[in-house]
């Protein structure tokens, strides 16, 4: 997997407006849930962890009581991939 270069990345990302990107590390994209409780927010993480496993592309993650925070990068690539923004709009669609 290849990290995507800096000149198609701007592009790209305006398809994730929810997402931040983060420089550090090659790069990564973050978003952040709250959600009413941590059942709520619980089950949400158990979706996701369905699809990363599908996928077999595994989140950075952290949760507390009803929020929830997502990072995605390749490290294989040392950056982001193609992946890591598949992944972000599939987590969207959930």
């Amino acid at each position: 997997m290849q990290k995507i270069e800096p000149s198609r990345l701007a592009s790209l990302l305006t398809e994730l407006p929810q997402w931040r990107y983060q420089p550090e590390r090659g790069g990564s994209i973050t978003r952040d849930w709250v959600f009413v409780d941590f059942n709520e927010a619980f089950a949400f993480m158990t979706r996701v962890a369905l699809l990363a496993e599908r996928y077999d592309h595994h989140p950075e993650w952290s949760n507390v009581y009803n929020r929830v925070s997502i990072t995605l990068t390749t490290h294989d690539a040392g950056g982001l991939s193609s992946r890591d923004l598949e992944l972000a709009q599939r987590i969207d669609n959930l």
